[in-house]
């Protein structure tokens, strides 16, 4: 499940003086100052700024400087929604998704998921493959499913490279593809993602779509295991059962290197 959007950059400043009071706001924020962003944005919010009534729900949703208050989140994060803001709209649908200060409602998280995807909002189309993937407030569609999540992907969201690489893994939506499926599930797996890492390790320790290598599928499946994931910790050893102290060796340390420059050399 995705988590609440919390970007907050200035995206929209019709007025000079609005844009520095929402900035006040934005640096108040930052600093853990709740209550001065809290007296910045009100007063914004209430004149009909969409980033402010974006904000402030986001600081009801968190309590942060308020009580926390899923009616309040929804009552601004809705007005927001409701001139067009993208991040506001995908926070809506997931409050409907999960229930959060409105009753769930899958039919109206669908809604509000497409308005944001269909603006770009990366988040809002993974999310919008998922309900499409699953049938929850439409009609199951995998290859709707596919084409969200390939556009989210595309914008390099790790969620959705992840779940696309599954796609293609399984032949869901579109073709089996074994190639493409560890395209995407390098991608993610080079931004942390675990799901994408085990998944990864697996093709490698059975060549799907690259030729088979222990030594790289351990190292995978070794970076899961280290977050405690027991079906990661089985596969490594399953896998290590299948190679030499010298592979395990190298597999140990190319792990470490990999963790230690962010997944960014990992070959």
């Amino acid at each position: 499940m995705r988590a609440f959007v919390v970007a907050l950059a200035l995206a929209l400043a019709p007025v000079p003086g609005v844009a520095q009071d929402f900035e006040a706001g934005l640096a108040a924020f930052v600093n853990s100052d709740y209550a001065t962003a809290l007296n910045e944005w009100r007063p914004l919010a209430e004149q009909g700024n969409a980033l402010a009534q974006f904000s402030l729900g986001f600081m009801y949703h968190q309590g942060q400087g308020v009580l926390q208050d899923p009616a309040e989140a929804v009552r601004w994060t809705r007005a927001a929604a409701e001139q067009g803001h993208a991040g506001a709209q995908a926070n809506l649908g997931l409050m409907y998704r999960l229930g959060q200060g409105v009753p769930q409602d899958f039919t109206e998280a669908a809604r509000w998921y497409r308005a944001a995807a269909e603006q770009g909002h990366a988040v809002a189309q993974l999310d919008l493959g998922d309900i499409y993937h699953y049938g929850n407030g439409v009609p199951q569609d995998h290859v709707e499913a596919v084409r969200w999540y390939r556009l989210a992907a595309e914008q390099g969201n790790a969620g959705a490279q992840a779940n696309l690489g599954e796609m293609y893994s399984m032949g869901v939506g579109v073709l089996r593809d074994y190639a493409e499926a560890a395209r995407w599930n390098r991608a993610a797996a080079e931004q942390g993602n675990s799901f994408a890492q085990m998944n990864l390790g697996a093709m490698y320790a059975e060549g799907y779509g690259m030729p088979q290598d222990y030594v790289t599928a351990h190292m995978w499946l070794n970076i899961v295991a280290s977050t405690g994931y027991r079906p990661a910790v089985a596969a490594r050893e399953t896998v290590a059962r299948r190679m030499t102290l010298t592979d395990i060796s190298e597999a140990q340390r190319r792990a470490r290197v990999c963790m230690a420059s962010n997944y960014q050399d990992c070959d």
